[in-house]
């Protein structure tokens, strides 16, 4: 991974201003955990994902995980395809189905160009039932 062109210290919650959500659709669920998944997060804090862009969700319960680190622990739960883009940003808060999961801790790069991993942060792995379908929201934490 390259150098980023700044130090990522700087890029803090208060350098980004007033944003709309960005708005998705699960399209497939998935059923598997992993205990030693190694997880790569990469430096940067957000990342713009554009409309039609489909992504993978993950969910950890490593407390410290976060940008630059990485989570061993982790359960991929959905694919969601973009509705609506926008920015999002570490510490957003991301719903299912009306329901607040998590917030995002970081991005995994691995399989991209096909798609970007968006680990969010739990208590625990189990985020309850999910459906093809439900919608999915990414928005300023409040």
């Amino acid at each position: 991974m390259s150098e980023p062109p700044y130090d990522p210290k700087l890029i803090t919650p208060s350098v980004y201003g007033d944003r709309r959500p960005v708005f998705g659709e699960v399209v497939v669920l998935l059923h598997i955990t992993f205990e030693e998944r190694g997880l790569q997060l990469i430096q940067s804090r957000s990342r713009a994902i554009a409309q039609h862009e489909i992504h993978e969700l993950m969910v950890t319960d490593e407390e410290g995980a976060g940008p630059g680190g990485g989570a061993d622990h982790v359960s991929p739960i959905a694919f969601f395809e973009v509705t609506k883009g926008g920015l999002a940003v570490v510490g957003d808060e991301v719903s299912v189905g009306g329901a607040v999961i998590g917030t995002v801790a970081g991005y995994d790069m691995t399989h991209m160009p096909n798609h970007m991993n968006v680990l969010v942060k739990r208590e625990s792995l189990d985020v309850g039932p999910l459906a093809v379908g439900d919608k999915l929201e990414i928005r300023r934490k409040t």
